[in-house]
C-alpha cells in the first residue's frame, strides 16, 4: 500500500477502558467524526451515550459482547447482542467460547456463534477469536466456525489477553475465511507500521486505542 493511502476508513476507534467515562466516549466520537474513522468501538454500558454523539454522520457504532473473556452463556450474549442493537449499535464485537473451542466443542462454538448472529439482526457480527490462546490449526478451526454461524468478521483479539494481533495470524486468517469475510485485527496495533503490516496480511479493519496517533504517522495533520 502507498502512504497516502488513506488508512481512517481501517479503523475501528477503540475505548474498552473499564473507567472510562461518558466524557471520554463523547470525545472519541467526535475523533472518529473528525477524521473519518469506520467505526467507534466501546462497551456496551456507553451505546446509547455514544449513539447520540454518532447522530447524523457515517462513523458505526461498535459493542462488544460477551467481552472480554468469551466465557459467558449462550443466552447472556443473545441478551446483551438484543440489547446493543436496542441501543444503537450496527456492529457487535463477540468474543467467541475459548474454552469449548479448546475441548473440541465446535458444535457449541458455532452455535454461540449463530445464536448472536441471529440476535443481531442487521447488525454485522465480528467474531473475536483471541489468537493468543490458540494454535494455528486452532486459529483456522475457529475462523471456519465464525464463517459457518454466520460472522461477517473474524476479529483477533480483545486486547486484553496475554498478546494482541500478530501479522501472521492475520495472514492465516485471511487464508481460512476467503475474500468474502472481514478479516480485523486489534490488540497492540499502536503505530502506522503497525497498522500498514496488518492490512497488508489481509486485514481490512483495525481496531485500535491509538488510532489518533497512526493517523499522525501517515503524514496526515490533525
Amino acid at each position: 500500500m502507498s502512504p497516502d493511502v488513506d488508512l481512517a476508513p481501517y479503523i475501528d476507534h477503540t475505548n474498552l477502558k473499564p473507567a472510562a467515562t461518558t466524557g471520554e466516549i463523547i470525545t472519541l466520537c467526535a475523533e472518529a467524526q473528525e477524521l473519518g474513522f469506520a467505526a467507534v468501538c466501546i462497551n456496551p454500558c456507553h451505546a446509547v451515550t455514544a449513539k447520540k454523539a454518532l447522530q447524523g454522520v457515517h462513523v458505526k457504532l461498535a459493542v462488544v459482547i460477551g467481552f472480554p473473556l468469551g466465557a459467558a452463556t449462550t443466552p447472556a450474549k443473545v441478551f446483551e447482542a438484543r440489547e446493543a442493537v436496542l441501543n444503537g449499535a450496527d456492529e457487535l464485537d463477540m468474543v467467541i467460547n475459548i474454552g469449548a473451542l479448546k475441548e473440541g466443542c465446535h458444535s457449541l462454538v458455532e452455535g454461540d456463534i449463530r445464536a448472536v448472529v441471529e440476535a443481531a439482526g442487521q447488525a454485522a457480527v465480528k467474531a473475536i477469536i483471541e489468537t493468543c490462546y490458540l494454535t494455528d490449526d486452532e486459529i483456522a478451526r475457529a475462523c471456519g466456525l465464525a464463517v459457518r454461524g454466520g460472522a461477517s468478521f473474524v476479529k483477533t483479539s480483545t486486547g486484553f489477553g496475554p498478546a494482541g494481533a500478530k501479522v501472521e495470524h492475520v495472514r492465516l486468517m485471511r487464508a481460512a475465511v476467503g475474500p468474502e469475510i472481514g478479516v480485523k485485527a486489534a490488540g497492540g496495533i499502536r503505530t502506522y507500521q503497525d497498522a500498514m503490516e496488518m492490512i497488508e496480511a489481509g486485514a481490512n479493519r483495525i481496531g485500535t486505542s491509538a488510532g489518533m496517533a497512526i493517523i499522525r504517522g501517515a503524514g496526515h495533520s490533525l
